[in-house]
């Protein structure tokens, strides 16, 4: 089950101004499921995309990068499950855009004007007639109060649905918040199989929420890792409706910060929730790396700790073998750390320091820090004022249970 997570309430995931979501059962891979999902768009609404950097891109990413660079206004998204549609080559572009065409013809607006996205299987063809029969159901089924229904439909091997919902106050208006995303297994920054769509009704320059969605990824889906795999489809959507009737803000109006934390804190919710919901998961951990000389080398310090299967199935069997963790900065790769200046902390309690074990821990404190579901595991490198977060979780028996039986 997941690690203190439960899927949310329809009620708590408020509707935004201007956003409609509808879902069908198009038994793209399996039947009797949600696997069809169509997002609308207020016209003129802004959107802002980060997707994957792995070089084996779903051709979903491709096009849905093209149709963002192009200045036609973003009105739909359209989203499958069973199926990446990735390593599908030239024949797997065609069926993205004929997914796109599709739709678009339904809601009479143009195809470049539809954002697509897969997750599913890889190397396999998109059963693009499948997801099309399925569109008239899922536009005949569009309300503001769907999201739910909408994280249901984007799920693969998640256990539970994950979305979450905040407002603010800007400039005497209620702004709202709501996103949902998409992840169990296959998690790793650059981005961290995962899907994220959130939507706000703020009024906000296409400038300030490109700001906002990269400061927003790099404290919040750039920092989850479940098992060190980047995906082909990884894809986070950040969209703006600009129907709260708020004053525009960009990068220098007062009320930029405050948007820009509110959408940030629903993307660390969200993100957190995905390693929660991590394949097999029993445990959730904090690493923080502190006192580094920049955040490139506490990153470092942190990706050795969180993909280290020793260190994962330690915390698993609850089994404080902590010389793991002093093994894995030591190959993080920075040539010139000097051992004996870090402090090492489980919890609050010191476990290394000095080049060893600290003279004042215990084993048994140890094995009590690692029974409870939660764990920080905190470094200290005392090399400079940089530091860095990232969440991950431990690797138990059903994660390789999970993923040998995925494709069955």
């Amino acid at each position: 089950m997941p690690v203190q997570l439960s899927a949310p309430k329809a009620e708590s995931l408020l509707p935004v101004k201007g956003v409609q979501l509808g879902y069908a059962e198009a038994h793209v891979r399996k039947p009797n499921r949600k696997d069809v999902l169509v997002i609308t768009l207020a016209k003129d609404s802004a959107v802002a995309g980060v997707f994957t950097q792995n070089r084996f891109c779903a051709a979903p990413v491709t096009v849905c990068k093209s149709h963002l660079s192009q200045a036609h206004g973003i009105r739909a998204l359209l989203v499958n499950t069973g199926c990446a549609n990735a390593g599908t080559g030239e024949d797997g572009l065609l069926r993205a855009q004929q997914s796109c065409e599709a739709l678009s013809q339904q809601l009479n607006i143009q195809a470049n004007q539809v954002l697509p996205f897969s997750t599913g299987v890889i190397l396999e063809p998109l059963p693009v007639d499948k997801v099309i029969e399925g569109l008239p159901k899922a536009i005949e089924n569009l309300q503001e109060d769907n999201w739910l229904n909408a994280a249901e439909a984007i799920m693969t091997t998640d256990i539970v649905a994950k979305g979450t919902s905040r407002q603010l106050q800007l400039d005497g208006k209620t702004v709202t918040i709501t996103g949902i995303s998409k992840g169990s297994g296959m998690i790793h920054p650059n981005m961290a199989t995962m899907l994220g769509y959130i939507a706000t009704d703020a009024a906000v320059s296409q400038s300030a929420l490109e700001n906002i969605i990269q400061y927003a990824v790099n404290r919040s889906f750039n920092c989850i890792t479940v098992d060190g795999d980047t995906s082909t489809n990884d894809s986070l959507i950040l969209m703006a409706t600009h129907l709260a009737e708020n004053a525009m803000i960009t990068e220098q109006s007062p009320h930029f910060i405050a948007l820009r934390d509110a959408l940030t804190d629903v993307a660390i919710e969200l993100a957190q929730a995905i390693v929660r919901d991590g394949e097999g998961a029993t445990k959730f951990m904090t690493v923080k790396v502190e006192g580094g000389k920049d955040e490139a080398e506490c990153r470092k310090v942190a990706y050795a700790i969180a993909h280290s299967p020793l260190i994962k199935t330690a915390f698993f069997a609850s089994d404080p073998n902590l010389g793991r963790i002093l093994a894995a900065i030591g190959y993080a790769g920075i040539d010139d750390l000097d051992v004996n200046n870090i402090e090492l902390y489980l919890g609050d309690v010191l476990v290394a320091e000095k080049g060893g074990r600290a003279a004042s821990y215990l084993e048994e404190q140890g094995a009590a820090i690692m029974k409870a579901s939660d764990i920080l595991v905190r470094v200290v490198l005392n090399r400079g004022n940089a530091d860095v977060t990232i969440w991950t979780c431990d690797f138990s028996y059903d994660y390789v249970k999970i993923n040998a039986d995925y494709r069955s």
